[in-house]
């Protein structure tokens, strides 16, 4: 037997050669964070410091030379997410994933992304300074391409590396626009409303401006309906793409007169969809005459968020509706013709290649007309059906939003802030701002429109007889905006503006929740410090959802319920609205909110539309004034013609039913904690592969705070009423100008997308707890407390 022992021992051994040859190799994947590495195009030498949580600190004697360096150090952390992002504007994520993805590709393809980044490109001032500082940072990361360790990623897939160009940058900006848009998601389904239910359903939905809700102020022929079906269901190929989607946000900055410090205080959580790596990158960058703590998109040089000792900023969504679909009209005398208001003129006809991975290349061909795309040729279930082409202003207007990226994150006080904003035409953002000289502001940020009265924007309009312009376009200083206000703040939580000078802008805009909860707070305190907006941004306290939860409770009475049932219904009538983890009452508050909107609008709408419902703004509108008791057409279950449902009927049913499914699921109303049913993974598109997913994925992790707190943690609602997360704060910032070198800040995960890095997931653990770290700005500190050092030294090209 002594043979066996020998091939025993010789297996083992090979094992173990391979196993050590395996670690050896992805450990030549690592980020190099120390050492010396040549770059070319550096006039002098440049230092990185990396901060204990793997944020680099770039030091050098030009802005070009760190713009260079920034490129370097971004595309060693996440190259991966660069190569996804660019890739998603131009339509080639099939050549990663395959046939999966295909309609995807071939949605972006016809938004014509690609087509205006090209043209965009072609007609830059190459001498501009915001296209040289890209142009530098474009020599970082193509040296890493060409010189750095290949990503695992790229390994598994088998993607070839490519050096990026100006395209990318406006390719992943693109993206970017069309992610904040709400329009392709809420229009198709607003008509199928009218078209197969009529006015009296369409008017009861609640997408048009209600004054009693909380406002920002500003201070000083028709498609069928089984076509708009079709519409809804091709988008949500959108659920498929492999990095974030853009969502909502938080942000509000406090003046001197309300803290203790007599110095601003800006505070921004931009929400937006989970995954692995997570959204942001961060950087701090120092050059003679330049600096700035800045927080960047995988391939864009310039931070969206940031700040220095002088000014800080944020964003959120504004929420403005700049989309428009149309319904176009076949020339019955040439079918390759469509009529508008001047007569008939001739489709445009485009094609492109698309390469599946795995499977024979795609020829796609679509149509245009002068209002956009036809997007017919993109979804399959509208083959056939009358032309409808999408109007997306982004792609309408001169592209500034380099220049407008360049322009903010440079500069160093109020008017020059602002003198940058006008070059942001798409997406529409709410811009924060505060300074240490006192000053704060918020501006409402997009080219914006105005339409006559008699038009809705949120409908499909006729292409053979609207007029595609709209009655004119606002000058920026018409936009909403507060610029120092009486009440000594200013905030958005992608809530509705008041109007300004009888203006008021269409838009998908968000329920009161998190922006009454956040007015509350504000206007409860006039001595705020950093530490009491560290609780504040952590906040898992609804103050509308108590009351919608006593609502449904009165709709009980008369109901024979259990003793077990009285009691617990007794104690959630004390819930506060809080989302702790071991919390059970919402749990059945969940489960029993969507069972009651199911139970109103399903019959009507029908099971692919109601799920549609569930993804937009105006079905997260509708629950307070539908439980709340509004008398409604969409009460009656159309599926019964012998009676007329009420409200009380539906909710009786919808506990019933959502009362049994938590004994099922949970057991005994003590076992149905939050922990149980909330819970978030931070995925990585090759973690979707079950053997690797405990490599590559961060998590799950039971979860607090829900859907609509100003810690708004989000999941989708299902049936089965388990809500796993989808969405939340894509990072927290305290911005203190009472003490700038302690502001603070937290990611998701962690700072690099490499998985075999030290900082791939090392603040997962904080960011769940809530906590913070210092965002440092001081160099003698930075240098004292660095992990480690990378020199980056001139080299010949």
């Amino acid at each position: 037997m002594n043979w066996l022992k020998k091939i025993g021992w010789a297996l083992l051994a090979l094992i173990g050669l391979t196993l050590v040859a395996g670690g050896i190799y992805l450990n030549t994947l690592k980020p190099q964070y120390t050492g010396e590495l040549d770059l070319p195009g550096l006039e002098t030498q440049v230092e990185v410091w990396y901060d204990q949580h793997g944020i680099p600190h770039i030091y050098g004697s030009s802005e070009e030379d760190v713009q260079r360096a920034l490129g370097y150090v971004h595309a060693q952390d996440r190259l991966w997410q660069m190569e996804l992002l660019r890739r998603i504007g131009p339509g080639r994520l099939s050549e990663v994933f395959g046939p999966d993805l295909l309609k995807t590709d071939k949605l972006f393809v016809a938004m014509g992304i690609e087509e205006y980044s090209k043209n965009t490109v072609q007609n830059i001032d190459s001498t501009a300074r915001e296209i040289r500082m890209s142009l530098a940072y474009l020599e970082g990361v193509n040296h890493f391409i060409k010189t750095g360790p290949t990503p695992v990623e790229f390994v598994l897939t088998g993607v070839e590396k490519e050096e990026y160009t100006l395209e990318d940058i406006y390719n992943a900006l693109g993206y970017m626009a069309f992610s904040f848009a709400r329009a392709h998601r809420t229009d198709p389904l607003l008509s199928h409303v009218r078209t197969k239910l009529g006015m009296d359903y369409l008017m009861d939905l609640p997408f048009e401006r209600d004054s009693s809700k909380t406002e920002i102020k500003s201070y000083s022929s028709e498609l069928s309906a089984d076509a708009i079906s079709g519409i809804h269901q091709n988008l949500k190929a959108l659920e498929n793409l492999p990095v974030p989607q853009f969502i909502g946000s938080n942000s509000w900055v406090i003046g001197p007169d309300k803290t203790q410090s007599g110095k601003v205080i800006l505070a921004n959580d931009p929400h937006m969809g989970y995954a692995q790596p997570s959204v942001w990158y961060e950087a701090h960058i120092n050059s003679p005459g330049y600096e700035r703590y800045g927080y960047y998109l995988a391939g864009v040089p310039f931070p969206l968020l940031g700040h220095n000792k002088n000014v800080a900023y944020g964003l959120t969504m504004f929420q403005n509706d700049d989309c428009e679909f149309y319904l176009e009209t076949p020339d019955p005398q040439n079918t390759q013709q469509y009529l508008t208001r001047e007569g008939p003129k001739k489709y445009g006809v485009n094609g492109k290649t698309i390469l599946v991975k795995g499977e024979e290349s795609v020829n796609f061909s679509w149509l245009t007309t002068e209002n956009g795309p036809v997007i017919n040729e993109v979804l399959d279930p509208v083959q056939n059906q009358s032309p409808v082409s999408m109007d997306w202003i982004y792609t309408s207007k001169e592209n500034k939003l380099l220049l407008a990226l360049y322009g903010i994150s440079h500069a160093e006080d109020l008017p020059s802030f602002k003198s940058a904003l006008p070059n942001i035409h798409a997406p529409g953002l709410n811009v924060m701002y505060g300074d240490k000289e006192g000053r704060i502001a918020w501006f409402g940020t997009a080219k914006l429109y105005q339409y006559p009265d008699s038009v809705s924007t949120y409908l499909y309009r006729d292409g053979a007889r609207d007029a595609r312009a709209p009655e004119r376009y606002l000058d920026f200083d018409e936009n909403p905006q507060a610029i120092d206000p009486d009440w000594g703040y200013v905030y958005s939580a992608n809530n509705r503006h008041a109007p300004k000078n009888g203006v008021t802008v269409p838009g998908y805009y968000l329920p009161e929740n998190r922006a009454k909860r956040i007015t509350q707070l504000l206007d409860a305190n006039d001595q705020w410090d950093r530490a009491q907006v560290e609780t504040m941004i952590n906040d898992i306290t609804s103050p509308v959802n108590p009351g919608i939860l006593k609502a449904l409770i009165q709709q009980l009475e008369g109901m024979d319920l259990s003793t077990e049932q009285v009691a617990f219904l007794d104690q959630a009538k004390q819930w506060s609205g809080g989302y702790e983890m071991e919390d059970t009452v919402p749990a059945l508050f969940h489960r029993w909110v969507y069972n009651s909107m199911e139970a109103i609008f399903l019959d009507e709408m029908g099971k692919e539309n109601f799920e549609v419902f569930l993804q937009t703004h105006l079905f997260k509108k509708a629950i307070a004034p539908f439980l709340l008791g509004k008398e409604s057409v969409w009460m009656d279950d159309v599926s019964t013609s012998d009676k007329t449902e009420t409200l009380q009927e539906l909710v009786q049913g919808a506990f019933s039913k959502a009362w049994s499914s938590l004994e099922d699921d949970l057991g005994t109303p003590d076992q149905w904690q939050w922990s149980k049913v909330h819970t978030l993974e931070h995925e990585h598109p090759i973690g979707r592969v079950k053997w690797l997913r405990s490599r590559f994925n961060v998590g799950p992790f039971p979860m607090s705070g829900s859907r609509e707190v100003i810690n708004n943690i989000m999941f989708p609602y299902t049936a089965d009423g388990m809500y796993k997360v989808n969405a939340g704060p894509s990072t927290r910032r305290v911005i203190d100008f009472g003490d700038i070198e302690n502001s603070r800040s937290i990611l998701p995960t962690g700072q690099s997308g490499n998985p075999m890095s030290p900082y791939y997931k090392d603040q997962a653990e904080m960011y769940n707890k809530g906590e913070f770290r210092k965002m440092l700005l001081n160099k003698k500190e930075i240098q004292d407390s660095s992990d480690s050092r990378l020199q980056l030294n001139p080299a010949e090209n």
